[in-house]
């Protein structure tokens, strides 16, 4: 058995369980048996991937860049981009949407950055997705970091675009680290 498909699917789980406390409507998050999408990715989505479940359960502050007093959405993507390949991103979702490369929501693939319109305002809100249509974020005032699912009905109807910032595919002009540059 492999580790991580095992540790990603006990992480899905719990973070299910956590959501039905949160303030927001419960949206449920199925675990599939299979994680066959998460499988294929390459190294430097991996990184990353496993850099953003390390964060599950760190409380939500606004302004926060700082896992021990709390993170917000582009605090904890700042973050996990920083300790898991080494590259610092912008302070802000909005300077974050206008890095690497833009992709359709049918192409996402762990470690794109998915942008939210959550405060009446595009690109107000940023998550990083893990694969199987669910992604890791910072919510909001008394939440913690949590995995959701992009097709529940409250992140499907903010749902404004993604951004490819590591490519890990030989076809894609990246630097030797996978940034798109």
């Amino acid at each position: 058995m492999q580790i991580r498909p095992f540790l990603l699917a006990l992480t899905l789980a719990f973070s299910g369980a956590q959501t039905a406390f949160a303030k927001e409507p419960a949206r449920q998050v199925a675990v599939e048996p299979e994680l066959s999408a998460i499988d294929d990715y390459g190294s430097a989505a991996e990184q990353l991937v496993d850099q953003a479940l390390e964060y599950l359960g760190v409380r939500y502050r606004f302004g926060g860049t700082s896992p021990e007093t709390g993170l917000d959405c582009s605090g904890l993507v700042l973050n996990v981009f920083r300790n898991a390949i080494g590259f610092d991103l912008p302070r802000t979702a909005a300077e974050m949407s206008r890095m690497g490369d833009k992709i359709g929501r049918q192409d996402l693939k762990p470690g794109d950055l998915v942008f939210f319109n959550t405060m009446r305002r595009t690109f107000s809100h940023v998550g990083i997705y893990l694969g199987d249509g669910k992604f890791v974020h910072a919510p909001s005032s008394g939440g913690r970091v949590r995995i959701e699912a992009i097709s529940s009905s409250y992140w499907s109807k903010r749902f404004n675009g993604a951004r490819r910032l590591v490519d890990d595919s030989s076809d894609t002009a990246t630097d030797g680290l996978g940034i798109i540059r």
